[in-house]
């Protein structure tokens, strides 16, 4: 299982490659649960990290604008993102959710293919009135997508799983995975929490706020002691890393 850390900068960036982090992730707090960073910050972490190191991008909590959605994923993967989040905020409907994830991946894969493009959805969807989530991994099935991630919109302290059971999380992992999709999971999850995303087999697990100085995913910076604390949880489950 990797580490994602989400990061609003160069400085951010080298913090969280201190502390181990497998992916730098690109984002703007200010702008929503996966707002979107300018393109210059992504080719500035790009520049900065290892090159074993992967940088992933969030491109917005996304209204059901095709276009402008498919043109922010190819900034984003023309800036250096290996990975490209879409948040599908403003979709309804799996249909709604396909055709969006379709040019998204189209327009990604038409400048560089092995750029993953992943489908974000919300676990407290019912209080934002958005696509229920679990429907993600039928999402990216059929719109070539390359993995499926859940997190919360509200960053009011309810987390993922005060959302979702967990056995329907397995339920989402396991689908993901018949797919051949990446399975990620955010949603201000902590260093307790490490453990049961491992236990339930996602690939990926996604922290801002646990990595945040005074856990102010606003104001606070990441620090690379903070993330050293969670990377050394999931060494401890999974050695190979």
């Amino acid at each position: 299982m990797k580490l994602l850390v989400s990061v609003v900068n160069r400085i951010e960036a080298l913090e969280a490659v201190k502390g181990g982090a497998h992916i730098v992730d690109v984002k703007n707090p200010e702008e929503g649960s996966l707002g979107a960073n300018f393109p210059d910050v992504i080719k500035r972490v790009r520049q900065v990290v290892s090159d074993f190191v992967e940088v992933s991008a969030t491109i917005g909590d996304l209204p059901n604008l095709p276009g402008t959605a498919s043109l922010a994923a190819l900034g984003a993967a023309a800036s250096g993102a290996d990975y490209v989040k879409a948040g599908l905020y403003g979709l309804k409907t799996i249909d709604e959710a396909v055709y969006l994830m379709r040019e998204v991946s189209k327009a990604v894969k038409g400048y560089k293919a092995s750029v993953k493009v992943i489908a974000a959805g919300y676990a407290d969807f019912q209080k934002i009135a958005s696509l229920n989530p679990l429907t993600l991994p039928e999402v990216a099935r059929k719109s070539d997508s390359g993995g499926v991630m859940i997190d919360t919109k509200l960053k009011d302290g309810g987390k993922s799983f005060a959302f979702i059971p967990e056995q329907e999380l397995a339920k989402f992992v396991v689908e993901s995975h018949e797919y051949g999709l990446l399975a990620a999971i955010a949603g201000s999850l902590d260093r307790n929490d490490i453990s049961t995303v491992h236990r339930l087999g996602f690939d990926v697990v996604g922290v801002r706020k646990a990595v945040c100085q005074d856990s102010d995913r606003l104001r606070g910076q990441v620090l690379g002691t903070l993330v050293q604390d969670l990377t050394s949880v999931i060494w401890g489950l999974d050695p190979r890393l």
